[in-house]
């Protein structure tokens, strides 16, 4: 069915979104706009940071400090360096999905490539990783990964999107192209407009890639 497997990061690859979604809400309390983990998962999971400025300074009703976001990447990547994990069995999906991958991913150049040098991902995907700065607008716009087909010379109805978010669900959507839910976060029913289906574990992706059109959703 397909000619492009498009991964999202964070949450999909790399296991980001604890460390990533615990240190914004920290930030964001911080500066005046209580915030629990709960929150930051539930409001900015899945978006790009642009997006996560624009909704905090409209409820603040003033902009972030200068600095923002570069205390939110200096205290990310240091938790990276010591704690950052690939996701379970991603590594064993890879082996066995023998379909032209890429990445297409919310997070700016560094801190995809950070992530996946610490998790020792990078070499499976170097020159083919893609960050919602290339773009105009970020996921759930379908920009980025509209973005990511063009440069892997791949139409949209080729590629399948293997996405952990709604934000991200609804990007791949938008896109034309065949959004897989990887239920490890978060309640199912957010991912329940993915139209090739929801899985749970990175031991399903394979055959879940490989199964004939109608029939991914059963699995």
């Amino acid at each position: 069915m397909f000619d492009l497997v498009i991964f999202d990061n964070d949450g999909v690859l790399v296991d980001s979104e604890p460390h990533a979604n615990e240190i914004l809400a920290a930030l964001l309390t911080q500066v005046g706009l209580p915030t629990t983990y709960e929150d930051s998962i539930a409001e900015f999971m899945g978006g790009s940071f642009e997006r996560v400025r624009r909704m905090a300074e409209d409820r603040l009703g003033e902009a972030l400090p200068v600095d923002f976001e570069d205390q939110y990447h200096a205290r990310l990547f240091e938790r990276f360096r010591t704690a950052l994990e690939p996701v379970r069995d991603v590594v064993w999906a890879l082996d066995r999905i023998d379909i032209p991958t890429c990445v297409a991913s919310s997070g700016t150049h560094d801190r995809i490539r950070v992530s996946l040098e610490v998790t020792g991902l990078y070499p499976r995907f170097a020159g083919r990783i893609y960050s919602a700065t290339d773009v105009e607008r970020g996921k759930p716009a379908p920009d980025l990964f509209l973005h990511a087909a063009r440069r892997q010379s791949v139409p949209p109805r080729r590629c399948a999107v293997i996405e952990d978010t709604a934000l991200g669900i609804e990007a791949a959507n938008a896109a034309g192209m065949t959004s897989f839910g990887f239920a490890a976060m978060g309640p199912v029913d957010r991912l329940a407009h993915a139209t090739g289906g929801i899985f749970h574990s990175m031991r399903d992706l394979p055959d879940l890639l490989r199964a004939p059109a109608g029939e991914q959703s059963r699995i």
